[in-house]
This record gives C-alpha cells, structure tokens and sequence, in this order.
C-alpha cells in the first residue's frame, strides 16, 4: 500500500447515502420513556401535595401526613430512578405506591 493510500480518509465506510451511520433526530426510546415517567411522577407528587393539604384541611392526623408524605418521598425516588435509567422499576415503584395510598386513603383514613 502506497503512503497516498494509507492517509486518505475513508468515505466509504461513513456513506451518508445509506442512512445506517446518520445520528438519529430526536431523543432516543428510552429517553423519550424516561421524561414520561418522570413527568408521571411529578403530576402525582403534585396531585398529592394537593389532597394532603385538603385532607390537612379537614383533619389533621399524623396518618394522613404519614401516608401523603410517603407518596411524596416515593414520588421523588421514582424521578430519581428514572433519571438513572431505572424506568421499569420506577413504573412498579409507582403503580404499587399509588395503590397502596388509595388503599389506605379509603380504608384507614376513612
């Protein structure tokens, strides 16, 4: 192989014609499901900050702040761990939080 040869860029390998090597316009899959469940988790944390200052309104009980306030913190590490790529997690986290307050909301609060 001449040195002429050695030193010339390959274009060949990056033929933009061929669309393979082009970056991909707009956020990835993931990136897309990760601002979801981080927008997810911050309506709820909202929604819940809500009812806690209703049901604080009402009631003032050490169990309504208890079950609000750990919704909040759960809301929080959802956003957390979808931050760090975690999303399936974040989505079980969420689902078996909400739940769970709703559950204790109608049955212990009540």
């Amino acid at each position: 192989m001449s040195a002429s040869e050695q030193t010339e860029p390959q274009d060949h390998l990056h033929d933009e014609g061929t669309g393979e090597d082009a970056p991909q316009e707009g956020p990835t899959p993931a990136a897309r499901a990760r601002r979801a469940r981080i927008a997810a988790a911050s309506l709820l944390m909202a929604a819940a900050a809500v009812v806690l200052a209703l049901r604080l309104a009402s009631r003032s009980s050490v169990l309504v702040v208890g079950v609000y306030g750990l919704l909040l913190i759960l809301c929080g590490g959802v956003i957390e761990l979808s931050r760090r790529g975690r999303t399936r997690l974040g989505t079980y986290l969420l689902a078996a939080g909400l739940v769970a307050a709703l559950v204790m909301d109608g049955f212990v609060l009540s």
